[in-house]
């Protein structure tokens, strides 16, 4: 992780006054990059601040969601995949809620671009799954830009219950029906 961080300060700070073009950029690209999302948003906090940082990471990260609504559309086999690993973590007939969404957002180990898929099914529209992305990655940005230097001086029981936390509260947020259409429940019982 230490390293991620050195190689984006570097690119970064190379910038000059285009560092937050390029801080976006970097956002933008880094699904192609492979940096994990937290990672970029503790260094905007490093970089420019809280404020400055959580502005320009709600930027690359609407970005980055607009990428994926563009691409996501063209990849048939990509949509299939993601299908297929929804179905697995989250059941058949759950739907995440935007509450659920924004919350699992801040638990590292859960792949940012499968919530994306998640509101993407949820809001079908291109204005609406906008929307959504915009409001569920503000927590986000805001809590690694804020925090970001804090949390990896927590210890590991902090780590846990703070995890935990979050689990509980995406349990709590949940969507408490599930809509089966009638095809499909006699279909699978045969």
């Amino acid at each position: 992780m230490e390293d991620e961080l050195a190689m984006i300060f570097i690119m970064v700070k190379s910038g000059g006054i285009l560092a937050p073009i390029a801080f976006i950029l970097i956002h933008f690209l880094r699904q192609f990059l492979f940096f994990p999302v937290v990672v970029i948003c503790i260094a905007g906090g490093a970089l420019f601040g809280t404020l400055a940082g959580t502005i320009y990471s709600i930027i690359g990260l609407f970005l980055s969601s607009l990428l994926f609504y563009v691409l996501i559309h063209r990849l048939p086999n990509t949509h299939k995949k993601l299908s297929t690993i929804k179905r697995k973590w989250f059941g058949e007939y759950r739907n995440l809620t935007m509450s659920q969404i924004a919350i699992l957002r801040l638990i590292p180990f859960v792949h940012y671009h499968l919530l994306s898929f998640c509101l993407l099914e949820r809001y079908k529209g291109f204005k609406d799954y906008m929307k959504a992305s915009v409001i569920t990655n503000i927590p986000l940005a805001f809590f690694y830009t804020v925090f970001g230097e804090f949390i990896s001086r927590f210890t590991p029981t902090m780590i846990v219950i703070i995890l935990f936390s979050l689990s509980f509260l995406v349990y709590a947020l949940r969507e408490k029906v599930a809509v089966i259409k009638w095809k499909e429940f006699f279909n699978q019982a045969a």
